[in-house]
């Protein structure tokens, strides 16, 4: 068995990498020696992966790359395949698409504390870890990989250079930081392009395809993700689609439980259990109310699409505001805390309130507050506290 592996790893090893690599790529650990990557279907775990192994310069019967829907291996364990592997001089072990073996949680476990072996293992969500969590947490560095930023997509499309910025970078100096960014590339002609194919890195396969891509990976998600690890029957995953349509033509205001439980023709229990399970598995995102010490405002949550781009599959003239919105919290959320405020659309890490909008909207709704910004479509450069929304794609 493990010959045929080998033979299989050196074959996929020696196929081609993208020259780019993700922001994740230089914060791995080199030295750990079990490293989880998780996140969205499509998002590039399994290239980072392979760029990883490529990074350790072994030789080439010294790393193995395993997927874990390979036949081979049907009916071994990963433990069993592991412990091959190291009497045959595997020091690096990568492992695909784990969520498809049964036990794994259990089996990585055994790998870590009995044999000496590099292992990184990639997850297509939160959903497959979420049980196993507590087994692997006091071992494994787990890593969440996001949808490509703004950034990145114009760093593939246009090959030039752009650091991130810090949130207090871009609220203190976005001026400046607009400034620099403008002497070498014009953001806005690249920006409608992001919001409809830019978050995935396969974009980069051609543009008439992208749809039919993402439609597979929205497909597989609900087929092979939530519906096996959550018990949904395949006849139900229509309810999903509708709802995820539901909160595709729905204004970026509070969610109506009852109007979108009527719209994908389910009880509200059913509902809030499905859009649970949806963001589990990358496909909305949920901002919760204002914190408020240990309690939060009793207001309804505002719910989106996790990213722009779904709104291109899901329905075909999406509302203005809800795809700003959905930027914005696709660009901040990853490296902040997100809530719904009182006044504004967002609050960021309980302290900055913003208002989203376009490029004439004002501060009349949060000119009371302190810490308080628009973030505006449509501009290239703002002034005072009124920052360019694209400018929030740069801070991962």
């Amino acid at each position: 068995m493990i010959s045929q592996l080998l033979k299989y790893s050196i074959l996929r090893r020696r196929q081609p990498l993208p020259d780019y690599r993700r922001f994740l790529f230089g914060s791995i650990d080199p030295d750990a020696k079990l490293i989880g990557i998780v996140g969205a279907r499509g998002a590039g775990k399994t290239t980072l992966a392979l760029q990883y192994l490529e990074a350790l310069e072994l030789e080439e019967d010294e790393a193995l790359y395993l997927s874990c829907d390979h036949p081979a291996l049907a009916g071994s364990t990963l433990l069993e395949v592991a412990e091959e592997a190291s009497r045959y001089g595997v020091r690096a072990l990568v492992i695909d698409e784990i969520h498809k073996k049964e036990h794994f949680a259990t089996d990585l476990k055994n790998i870590y504390d009995f044999l000496d072996l590099r292992v990184l293992f990639t997850g297509s969500s939160a959903i497959h870890l979420e049980r196993s969590q507590s087994d692997l947490s006091r071992r494994a560095l787990l890593y969440h990989l996001p949808e490509l930023s703004f950034r990145e997509f114009l760093e593939i499309k246009t090959g030039e250079h752009f650091p991130a910025v810090t949130l207090d970078e871009l609220l203190d100096g976005h001026v400046v930081q607009a400034s620099r960014i403008l002497r070498r590339v014009k953001p806005l002609k690249h920006f409608g392009d992001y919001l409809r194919y830019g978050a995935y890195p396969f974009f980069v396969e051609g543009e008439s395809s992208y749809p039919q891509r993402l439609l597979q990976i929205l497909n597989e998600t609900l087929r092979e993700d939530i519906a096996v690890v959550y018990g949904v029957k395949l006849p139900h995953i229509a309810a999903l689609h509708r709802v995820l349509e539901a909160l595709c033509r729905s204004e970026p205001y509070e969610i109506n439980y009852e109007k979108i439980a009527a719209a994908a023709e389910i009880s509200r229990q059913t509902l809030r259990q499905y859009l649970y399970y949806l963001e589990k598995g990358s496909l909305t995102r949920r901002i919760g109310g204002e914190a408020r010490g240990n309690r939060y405002i009793a207001k309804p949550d505002k719910l989106y699409l996790h990213n722009t781009n779904l709104f291109e599959i899901l329905c075909p003239d999406p509302k203005a505001g809800t795809r700003r919105e959905t930027f914005f919290a696709q660009s901040v959320g990853y490296g902040y805390d997100l809530h719904y405020p009182r006044k504004g659309d967002f609050l960021i890490s309980g302290k900055y309130t913003v208002e989203i909008g376009g490029a004439k909207k004002d501060f009349a709704q949060i000119q009371d507050l302190p810490d308080a910004f628009v973030a505006a479509d449509g501009i290239e450069t703002g002034f005072g506290n009124k920052i360019p929304l694209w400018l929030f794609g740069f801070l991962y």
